[in-house]
């Protein structure tokens, strides 16, 4: 872990508790959870969807479906995705997310399944460090315009190539026909960057990355910015329009001849992590060895 995730966490007197769309993988964990959260006297809360979903498995949950004031932590039992739904529920409000692997790679996750008891008893008592996380923020319309992970563009299906491009200090960089292009931060760096062969942002670096998806050309590159550079993204005019995707939820469309900016903000996002966590070590593990 970076020297900048050296933050310990506050004490833990609420929590909301958010779980994925599998509840028999993880209503017996939620039992568990209710259990760890009466024995630190935590009140423990979670949505009325929450409740429904896991019915008789979240008895001694409170119900909270207003969610605008903030907890002492957010407990997710799930994977990444629901993982980083609960980093951008939580946006700017200093809410520390401690996340349960029940999902498949779990990179952001804090612990995984099978140390479900001890990642419990730590979350329940502020047993933890928590690592401020970067956020993309574009300019678009929706509820919710912050990315954790990534910003992208994609084309869609059974539609043309896409021909897109983007400038950075007032300067076009890149300009490609493609299937789209991905904007991410070094949290989102292992995601849908790293599936288009872009370079992996260890956590704690200043910047984020910006790499084209299926690049129609021999030449294009993945480029990592630094913070504080603006990113201008332009759909091609007479182009059709793609779809702008934040940390894999739809949100709108970058229709033809159009432009987004989007700006980096630090400390968005808080990411709970224990304190023996290295991001080195958690490459290693989750995706291999980088040479072999």
């Amino acid at each position: 872990m970076s020297a900048r995730a050296a933050e310990t966490a506050a004490a833990v007197h609420t929590a909301v508790v958010l779980t994925h769309t599998h509840p028999d993988q993880t209503s017996a964990a939620l039992r568990d959870a209710v259990a760890a959260a009466e024995r630190a006297s935590c009140a423990l809360a979670a949505t009325s969807d929450e409740l429904s979903k896991h019915g008789e498995a979240a008895r001694g949950i409170e119900a909270l479906d207003d969610l605008s004031e903030p907890p002492d932590l957010c407990l997710v039992l799930g994977g990444d995705g629901t993982i980083l739904n609960a980093l951008r529920l939580y946006a700017g409000a200093g809410v520390p997310v401690f996340g349960v692997n029940f999902g498949t790679v779990g990179f952001l996750a804090a612990v995984e399944r099978e140390a479900l008891a001890d990642g419990l008893a730590r979350a329940f008592s502020g047993d933890f460090d928590v690592m401020p996380l970067p956020g993309l923020r574009p300019k678009i319309d929706t509820a919710r315009p912050i990315a954790l992970n990534d910003v992208s563009f994609i084309r869609r299906p059974h539609g043309r190539v896409a021909e897109l491009s983007y400038r950075l200090g007032g300067h076009e960089v890149g300009h490609v026909r493609c299937d789209g292009l991905v904007a991410a931060t070094p949290a989102g760096s292992t995601g849908y960057n790293l599936a288009n062969q872009g370079p992996i942002l260890a956590w704690g670096v200043e910047g984020y990355v910006v790499s084209f998806i299926a690049p129609h050309t021999l030449t294009a590159r993945a480029l990592v910015v630094a913070a504080d550079d603006v990113l201008h993204v332009g759909n091609a005019a007479g182009r059709e329009a793609v779809d702008v995707v934040l940390d894999g939820e739809y949100v709108g469309e970058l229709g033809s001849g159009e432009e987004i900016e989007i700006g980096c903000r630090d400390g968005v996002g808080r990411l709970a992590q224990l304190p023996v966590s290295n991001f080195y070590r958690r490459i290693r593990d989750k995706f291999g060895l980088l040479a072999h």
